[in-house]
């Protein structure tokens, strides 16, 4: 009998790629989506594939959905769920001072407070059996921080805390927790956080700023293919005794050793570059 995988945010990005790749390593694969149409894309995938993977409707920032969805989850897996991939997120753009009440608790219930709720609701049933797995997909992001992109770093940091404690309290119960960190893929995520949800700028500097930004949304199929996440993921579901973190992707890795080796005012300034808040200086002194 094939392990049973919930993977959340099917129908797209990282979650399509990860739910057609563990359903050809022989999982037992339920991706979750929010709508009929949705489901039927997943299908239309799985299916030019030649695999199978079923689906069940649910909305991750409904508590009351989501419950009913994993009650389903549950009779479609006999009771013995073995892992969960919390992939479902999106990315909120725009400055700090830009982003509403409403915007930030849209990010964080999404991004942070959902991939919580369903370990809630799948771990009591995995400490029972004294073994599963528990996969959240965080980001690079979720060890640094950038410029415009301050409150999806902020949820993608508290994801990485609480995966921290929670893979502390329930190892014992032989429920493992993944931390997965990618870099920038080629998924609708970054598109959608540059040229969809940008907010009214505050100041011409933003503005500025943010027009850069959809000025380069169009070089996301440029970026590598997702595919390497989802065989990451993979990787973490089959290893008896997975890694606490798994980086993905070379930018994920050089960024996260600039921020380590490099001073600070250093990655500021070419961080506030790189995202049209900060000009080269005119005048460089120790230079003649």
């Amino acid at each position: 009998m094939s392990r049973s995988v919930v993977v959340t945010g099917a129908n797209s990005g990282i979650g399509l790629v990860t739910v057609l790749e563990l359903a050809g390593a022989g999982y037992d694969v339920i991706g979750t989506v929010r709508s009929a149409a949705k489901a039927e894309l997943v299908q239309k995938a799985a299916a030019d594939r030649d695999v199978e993977v079923r689906t069940v409707e649910l909305d991750v920032n409904d508590a009351a959905s989501t419950e009913a969805g994993f009650a389903t989850v549950e009779e479609m897996t006999d009771g013995r769920l073995w892992a969960v991939v919390n992939n479902a997120g999106y990315a909120q753009a725009g400055a700090v001072e830009d982003i509403t009440d409403e915007q930030v608790r849209a990010q964080l219930e999404t991004n942070l407070v959902a991939p919580i709720r369903i370990a809630r609701l799948v771990l009591p049933g995995m400490k029972a059996r004294g073994e599963g797995r528990i996969v959240n997909v965080s980001s690079v992001a979720g060890r640094l921080s950038t410029p415009l992109m301050g409150w999806y770093c902020a949820s993608k940091h508290g994801l990485e805390a609480v995966t921290d404690a929670l893979r502390m309290e329930v190892e014992a119960d032989g429920v493992r927790v993944v931390l997965v960190e990618p870099g920038m893929f080629g998924t609708d995520i970054w598109s959608a956080a540059e040229a969809g949800s940008l907010p009214e700028p505050s100041s011409a500097r933003y503005a500025a700023a943010y027009a850069r930004s959809e000025a380069l949304s169009a070089q996301t199929k440029r970026l590598p293919d997702p595919v390497w996440v989802a065989r990451t993921i993979r990787i973490a579901l089959s290893n008896p005794l997975p890694m606490a973190r798994y980086v993905v992707g070379a930018d994920a890795v050089g960024g996260i050793l600039a921020e380590t080796l490099v001073p600070t005012v250093v990655t500021d300034y070419v961080k506030a570059f790189t995202t049209g808040l900060r000009d080269l200086p005119v005048k460089i002194p120790f230079l003649k």
